[in-house]
Protein backbone atom coordinates (compact mmCIF):
# COMPACT_ATOMS: atom_id res chain seq x y z
CA UNK A 1 0.00 0.00 0.00
CA UNK A 2 1.27 3.38 -1.12
CA UNK A 3 2.00 6.29 1.32
CA UNK A 4 1.31 8.76 -0.80
CA UNK A 5 -1.91 10.70 -0.27
CA UNK A 6 -1.12 12.41 -3.74
CA UNK A 7 0.78 10.32 -6.52
CA UNK A 8 3.77 12.31 -7.34
CA UNK A 9 4.19 13.40 -11.39
CA UNK A 10 8.02 14.03 -11.52
CA UNK A 11 7.17 16.29 -13.88
CA UNK A 12 5.24 18.74 -12.28
CA UNK A 13 7.49 18.21 -8.72
CA UNK A 14 10.35 19.79 -11.13
CA UNK A 15 7.93 22.56 -12.24
CA UNK A 16 7.40 23.85 -8.63
CA UNK A 17 11.17 24.21 -8.29
CA UNK A 18 11.32 26.23 -10.95
CA UNK A 19 12.95 30.17 -9.43
CA UNK A 20 13.94 28.24 -6.42
CA UNK A 21 17.03 27.35 -4.79
CA UNK A 22 16.11 23.61 -6.47
CA UNK A 23 16.79 25.55 -10.02
CA UNK A 24 19.87 26.89 -9.12
CA UNK A 25 21.55 23.66 -7.95
CA UNK A 26 19.97 21.32 -10.29
CA UNK A 27 17.85 19.52 -7.87
CA UNK A 28 15.92 16.78 -10.26
CA UNK A 29 13.07 14.59 -9.09
CA UNK A 30 13.32 11.88 -10.90
CA UNK A 31 11.36 8.21 -9.34
CA UNK A 32 8.97 7.60 -6.69
CA UNK A 33 7.57 3.84 -5.42
CA UNK A 34 5.34 3.15 -2.80
CA UNK A 35 7.50 4.00 0.03
CA UNK A 36 10.09 6.24 -1.20
CA UNK A 37 10.69 9.54 -3.21
CA UNK A 38 14.17 9.90 -5.17
CA UNK A 39 15.61 13.20 -6.64
CA UNK A 40 19.44 14.44 -7.62
CA UNK A 41 21.77 17.10 -7.68
CA UNK A 42 24.57 18.05 -9.57
CA UNK A 43 28.12 18.01 -8.23
CA UNK A 44 29.60 20.93 -9.79
CA UNK A 45 31.22 24.55 -8.69
CA UNK A 46 27.48 25.16 -7.59
CA UNK A 47 27.89 22.71 -4.77
CA UNK A 48 31.64 22.54 -3.90
CA UNK A 49 32.82 23.95 -0.64
CA UNK A 50 36.41 25.79 -1.50
CA UNK A 51 38.28 22.44 -1.22
CA UNK A 52 36.45 21.02 -4.26
CA UNK A 53 34.05 18.32 -2.46
CA UNK A 54 30.04 18.16 -2.03
CA UNK A 55 29.61 20.82 0.47
CA UNK A 56 27.74 19.73 3.25
CA UNK A 57 25.22 22.70 3.26
CA UNK A 58 24.48 21.30 -0.62
CA UNK A 59 23.33 17.87 0.55
CA UNK A 60 21.31 19.42 3.49
CA UNK A 61 19.20 21.79 0.76
CA UNK A 62 19.43 17.91 -1.09
CA UNK A 63 17.71 15.81 1.68
CA UNK A 64 15.91 18.51 3.04
CA UNK A 65 14.13 19.29 -0.44
CA UNK A 66 13.23 15.66 -1.25
CA UNK A 67 12.02 15.02 2.36
CA UNK A 68 9.79 18.21 2.25
CA UNK A 69 8.11 16.69 -0.97
CA UNK A 70 7.46 13.58 0.37
CA UNK A 71 5.93 14.88 3.25
CA UNK A 72 3.54 17.57 0.73
CA UNK A 73 2.37 14.61 -0.81
CA UNK A 74 1.22 13.11 2.21
CA UNK A 75 -1.15 15.34 3.18
CA UNK A 76 -4.25 16.93 2.53
CA UNK A 77 -2.85 20.35 0.63
CA UNK A 78 -6.38 22.06 1.23
CA UNK A 79 -6.12 21.56 4.96
CA UNK A 80 -2.85 21.18 5.53
CA UNK A 81 0.94 21.93 4.81
CA UNK A 82 4.67 21.32 5.97
CA UNK A 83 7.47 23.20 7.03
CA UNK A 84 10.90 21.32 8.29
CA UNK A 85 11.31 21.58 12.16
CA UNK A 86 14.77 19.94 12.32
CA UNK A 87 17.23 17.94 9.90
CA UNK A 88 20.55 16.73 10.74
CA UNK A 89 23.01 14.85 8.43
CA UNK A 90 25.99 12.46 9.00
CA UNK A 91 28.54 13.41 5.97
CA UNK A 92 30.46 9.88 5.21
CA UNK A 93 32.16 10.61 1.83
CA UNK A 94 33.37 13.27 0.06
CA UNK A 95 32.06 13.12 -3.59
CA UNK A 96 33.97 15.81 -6.55
CA UNK A 97 31.52 15.18 -9.48
CA UNK A 98 28.64 13.43 -11.05
CA UNK A 99 25.22 13.18 -9.22
CA UNK A 100 24.18 12.13 -5.94
CA UNK A 101 21.34 10.98 -5.40
CA UNK A 102 18.96 11.10 -2.20
CA UNK A 103 16.23 8.56 -1.49
CA UNK A 104 13.19 9.77 0.99
CA UNK A 105 11.49 6.98 3.25
CA UNK A 106 9.37 7.54 5.71
CA UNK A 107 10.11 6.79 9.69
CA UNK A 108 6.71 8.17 11.09
CA UNK A 109 4.18 9.80 9.02
CA UNK A 110 1.77 11.25 11.97
CA UNK A 111 -1.13 13.69 12.57
CA UNK A 112 1.46 16.90 13.32
CA UNK A 113 4.57 15.27 12.32
CA UNK A 114 6.77 13.76 9.81
CA UNK A 115 10.34 12.20 9.90
CA UNK A 116 12.14 11.10 7.16
CA UNK A 117 15.35 8.89 6.64
CA UNK A 118 17.43 10.29 3.90
CA UNK A 119 19.93 8.84 2.52
CA UNK A 120 22.19 10.51 -0.32
CA UNK A 121 24.35 8.35 -2.55
CA UNK A 122 27.33 8.71 -5.02
CA UNK A 123 26.97 7.81 -9.19
CA UNK A 124 28.47 4.57 -7.89
CA UNK A 125 25.82 3.78 -4.99
CA UNK A 126 28.05 4.88 -2.25
CA UNK A 127 26.47 6.09 0.98
CA UNK A 128 27.63 9.86 1.14
CA UNK A 129 25.73 11.22 3.71
CA UNK A 130 22.45 9.92 6.11
CA UNK A 131 19.80 12.69 6.94
CA UNK A 132 17.08 12.72 9.10
CA UNK A 133 14.47 15.17 8.58
CA UNK A 134 11.33 16.16 10.72
CA UNK A 135 8.38 17.70 9.51
CA UNK A 136 5.94 19.76 11.15
CA UNK A 137 2.53 19.08 9.68
CA UNK A 138 0.47 22.70 10.40
CA UNK A 139 -3.52 23.26 9.86
CA UNK A 140 -3.77 26.01 7.05
CA UNK A 141 -4.64 29.53 8.73
CA UNK A 142 -2.28 28.61 11.68
CA UNK A 143 1.70 30.34 11.83
CA UNK A 144 4.01 27.11 12.15
CA UNK A 145 5.77 25.81 15.62
CA UNK A 146 8.37 28.60 17.07
CA UNK A 147 11.62 26.65 16.14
Amino acid sequence: MSLWRTIPNVEQLNAIGKNTISEVLDIRFEAFDDESLTASMVIDHRTHQPFGLLHGGASVVLAETVGSMASYLCIDASKFYCVGLEINANHLRGLRSGRVTAVAKAIHIGRTTHVWDIRLTSDEGKVSCVSRLTMAVVPLGENPPAR
